[in-house]
């Protein structure tokens, strides 16, 4: 007598939804499988690029929401004279804004660097729709930010007093003042960070569990210091849009040096240009080759044997 052994059976296999009818596993609760998570992923990152003004409009959102949590993070952490505690302060009123994002359905371009690098690797995106996708999301997500912070720096009430004023400052100066190498790394650990989070997001099935496993990413990546190149607009641009009353408020010119030295536009060692550049490198290999390519290779490797027929008397 021979038995017919199915190996496609488990809980998280990458032949179906991760449940197994009539078993303890048949749980509406239970994670999807990887493999249904990236499917849900590259469905996500082709049906946004379908509609491109819909996205660049979803992008701008987006942007928006990010700077919400930076100009947040600076009220909330300034006096705090403890460095960690004030960094986890700031993380923690920082995670709503990808909580909201991903809510709201607006976009970030960091997630989709990642579900855009899924659906290309699947051949379900070519490679110029994904160039044409990451650069409109890039774009949208640092108009919005830069409005939002924008607003603020022309009516900045209690922001253009010197606690606040100073507190920004040396926020965008920790940001833009490191070496171009730690720069980069940072970046990467960002990404790392988000979009382990998202891939998280797409595998819950209840509402409150996505919220608490989206709500992880940014909070981790504020409190861990690392680098994110929308979130940056806000932590970099805003306090250079606020250096003349910093300034003011200081009686005087910026030093050439310190944590009160001038932010600039350009690609100089305090440079915006330079941080957004280097920070968005590192977040694409981040969310690409850390993230996505990581788990398409567990599904890839997880793939089930065909099923094979043992006989009884060998068991």
């Amino acid at each position: 007598m021979n038995v017919r052994v199915d190996e496609d059976w488990a809980p998280g296999s990458a032949g179906g939804s991760g449940t197994m009818s009539g078993t303890p596993y048949d749980d509406p609760l239970e994670p999807h499988s990887c493999e249904v998570t990236l499917e849900r992923l590259v469905w996500v990152a082709i049906k946004k690029w379908e509609f491109p003004l819909s996205y660049l409009f979803q992008s701008l959102a987006g942007g928006a929401m990010v700077a919400f949590g930076v100009i947040l993070a600076i009220a909330v952490s300034t006096g705090i004279q403890n460095p960690g505690l004030a960094n986890l302060v700031s993380g923690v009123v920082f995670g709503f804004s990808f909580v909201v994002i991903l809510v709201s359905q607006s976009t970030l371009i960091t997630s989709d660097m990642a579900a855009g690098f899924i659906a290309l690797v699947r051949g379900k995106m070519p490679l110029s729709s994904y160039l044409g996708f990451i650069t409109v999301g890039w774009l949208g997500n640092i108009i919005g930010a830069f409005v939002f912070v924008g607003i603020i720096s022309i009516g900045p009430g209690p922001y253009a007093t010197l606690p606040f004023l100073q507190r920004a400052h040396m926020l965008g100066i920790a940001k833009t003042g490191v070496d171009s190498v730690s720069m980069f790394c940072l970046g990467i650990i960002c990404t790392w960070f988000l979009q382990t989070a998202l891939f998280l997001f797409f595998k819950a099935r209840s509402d409150i569990g996505r919220m608490v496993l989206a709500y992880y990413g940014p909070l981790a990546f504020v409190a861990g210091m690392t680098e994110h190149c929308i979130a940056n607009v806000g932590f970099i641009v805003f306090p250079l849009l606020m250096q003349d009353r910093l300034a003011q408020a200081l009686g005087g010119a910026l030093p050439a040096s310190g944590p009160m030295q001038a932010i600039t536009w350009g690609l100089g060692p305090t440079g915006f240009l330079r941080n957004e550049l280097i920070s968005g490198a590192g977040n694409l290999i981040g969310g690409t080759v850390f993230m996505a390519l990581v788990f398409l290779a567990i599904v890839r490797f997880r793939r089930p044997a065909p099923s094979r027929t043992v006989s009884r008397a060998a068991i």
